[in-house]
């Protein structure tokens, strides 16, 4: 489901895929189906990876109760709307590779990944994915049960229908809109830096 109603405008044409992804805080509160539940994490199987590791693993939370312990983990600023959600979620990687036990330095990236395949997923389900760098990394493991040694956690991502965003605080509220790029020519350069 594409929002035609998005004011982002590529510099040149692109998938719109691309430009309707963006990170909303206001979330109504309607459950998400087994099937779509089902059908995002298809969509993160498939992200590709160095070595076909697929190092990520995403823990999440459907229940209202478990959302609220999960929420435990995050800045007051995102505590404030994520719990609302219907998904709420943490991505991690596994820290080293299964074939050799080094050191996976390429598993963020990966994950990442596998972040956006979800991401993109969602909108074409109608839904949309906030992923938050705010949220305590040591409450987070102990949330979790995930051992520290073999794992990272990199993002907490909230998943489902967009809401009103009056439901939001009014500080909150007036940010909740599709934000701008940088230009190309900050993203990518020909040759040397």
């Amino acid at each position: 489901m594409i929002d035609r109603s998005n004011p982002r405008i590529p510099a040149v044409d692109v998938d719109s895929q691309f430009t309707d992804r963006w990170s909303p805080r206001a979330f109504a509160e309607t459950p998400l189906t087994d099937a779509q539940l089902a059908t995002l994490f298809e969509a993160v199987r498939w992200a590709p990876s160095c070595y076909n590791e697929q190092p990520w693993l995403f823990l999440y939370a459907v229940t209202a109760e478990d959302r609220v312990r999960f929420a435990e983990a995050l800045v007051p600023a995102n505590r404030v709307w994520a719990p609302r959600a219907p998904l709420l979620l943490f991505v991690l990687c596994r820290r080293r590779f299964r074939h050799n036990d080094q050191e996976n330095r390429h598993a963020p990236f990966d994950a990442g990944a596998a972040w956006l395949a979800l991401a993109l997923q969602a909108r074409k389900l109608g839904l949309h994915a906030h992923a938050m760098a705010g949220f305590s990394r040591q409450k987070a493991f102990e949330i979790l049960g995930v051992p520290e040694e073999d794992y990272d956690i990199m993002a907490a991502v909230a998943v489902g229908y967009r809401g009103d965003k009056e439901i939001l605080p009014e500080d909150v509220a007036a940010r909740e809109q599709p934000n701008d790029r940088k230009p190309p020519r900050e993203v990518a350069r020909e040759g040397r830096f």
